[in-house]
């Protein structure tokens, strides 16, 4: 059991490779998809009513959720770095808040995990 305990956790714990902007030393995500009207106005919609978005750069989970959203809505999101090395990084906020995995979205007060 503790065989497979080590080793499982360090694949949860270190970022996949995969698309990860962290392989080009970038510390910031790099979406590429087009965002659609729909996307834009629910990305606005979000950041009006206080919707947080706690990220990580060089988590890949993270950086599918932006693509859902495109470049231009993604730019409408109130996202926090929580990553200690990412560009404009709010570690501290991301330990005070209790944040335990990414992307975790902070709706009413609420912590929801996972992408959405």
């Amino acid at each position: 059991m503790k065989r497979l305990l080590i080793p499982l956790l360090t694949f949860l714990i270190l970022p996949n490779a995969v698309n990860s902007s962290h392989l080009y030393n970038q510390r910031k995500f790099i979406v590429t998809s087009e965002s659609t009207k729909e996307s834009i106005k629910l990305a606005k919609y979000l950041n009006d009513n206080g919707v947080i978005k706690y990220s990580a750069y060089w988590c890949p989970n993270c950086l599918n959720q932006s693509e859902l959203f495109g470049k231009q809505a993604y730019e409408e999101l109130n996202v926090v770095e929580c990553a200690r090395d990412g560009i404009n990084s709010q570690t501290q906020l991301c330990i005070d808040k209790k944040i335990k995995g990414f992307p975790t979205w902070e709706i009413n007060g609420k912590l929801i995990l996972g992408v959405l």
